[in-house]
């Protein structure tokens, strides 16, 4: 396979990683923009970056770069995304990818033109052990995926500037932790919900701080998930077929799953993948996808769970400054 050449744009605790992940393959990120240039060059001098760009969009036109990752605040991302895939970059972009269909339509629409890859960065679509789930769901011995439930919840101190609720960041649980929740379901149902129902409770700030959703597909699979950014819950998601049920713990990121067999309550373990990989496994499909050896982005899994935030959204009323 060729060697690629990334660069990262935002140097926070996923950029981190993702030098990490580099250095797990003994290699190391070409480029490092961010807004607060002295932090580009920390990061630089920290991971053996070689280039640092004095103007962020200066990546975007710089001939030695192949692949683009961006970890900005998501009211950035299709600002970002639309000028890195005009330039002919591929891009890894961090959840969630855009804040809107419509947005996510825009640059997929660009990526596609240029033939190009663009992909989101959901741990959950890469990550060895759901690929190994879904091969056992395929086999049919769990039989029938009838229900998926998910909680996913944080406690995060009510401060209004932070990230997390505050609108011009583009805060809220949904974004922010609910994107997961949905990605975990639309992973294993077998086609995108077309009935979804919510019910939400707003911080003072006007973003949506805790919401119980409530999914249907057409072949009557269902999903409940229930999300709170000032709540603490078990990240744990159960998959539940009619001959058995899975159950996750510490999702997104995790390497271990028990199925629990309906018709003896014999448990067995599944183990697939580490932890700490996360970011290695979203490089790697990522360079797999670029030479065209294979394609496991997953996009259209990123756009029906787009539309379906999207979708909750409206019914919500809530908008951020960018969408008027």
């Amino acid at each position: 396979m060729k060697e690629y050449r990334w660069a990262t744009l935002g140097c926070g605790e996923i950029a981190k990683q993702l030098a990490e992940n580099m250095k797990k393959r003994g290699k190391t990120l070409y480029g490092v923009g961010n807004r607060t240039h002295d932090n580009a060059v920390k990061f630089a001098e920290t991971y053996g970056v070689e280039k640092v760009y004095d103007n962020i969009h200066d990546m975007f036109h710089d001939d030695q770069v192949d692949i683009i990752y961006i970890s900005t605040p998501h009211n950035t991302h299709i600002t970002y995304l639309k000028e890195a895939l005009k330039s002919g970059k591929h891009v890894l972009c961090e959840k969630s990818i855009t804040l809107n269909s419509q947005e996510l339509a825009v640059a997929a629409g660009i990526a596609d033109k240029n033939n190009l890859v663009l992909g989101e960065a959901m741990t959950i679509y890469h990550m060895p052990l759901y690929r190994k789930l879904k091969e056992i769901v395929k086999s049919g011995q769990l039989g029938t995926l009838r229900f998926v439930q998910m909680n996913f919840g944080s406690y995060k101190e009510y401060n209004m500037e932070n990230r997390f609720f505050n609108p011009n960041l583009a805060g809220g649980a949904l974004l922010d932790i609910g994107v997961y929740a949905l990605s975990f379901a639309r992973w294993f149902m077998t086609e995108a919900p077309d009935q979804v129902l919510s019910q939400v409770k707003f911080a003072p700030s006007g973003v949506d701080e805790q919401a119980g959703i409530l999914l249907m597909n057409n072949q009557q699979e269902m999903a409940s998930i229930s999300l709170s950014l000032h709540a603490k819950q078990p990240k744990r998601g159960t998959v539940a077929f009619d001959k058995g049920y899975i159950e996750i713990f510490e999702y997104p990121r995790a390497d271990k799953a028990v199925i629990t067999y309906t018709e003896d309550s014999r448990q067995e373990v599944i183990e697939a993948g580490t932890t700490d990989d996360a970011l290695l496994y979203e490089i790697l499909d990522m360079e797999k996808a670029v030479s065209k050896e294979s394609d496991e982005m997953y996009l259209e899994y990123t756009t029906d769970v787009m539309n379906m935030m999207t979708r909750i959204r409206n019914d919500w009323n809530m908008k951020y400054p960018e969408e008027g």
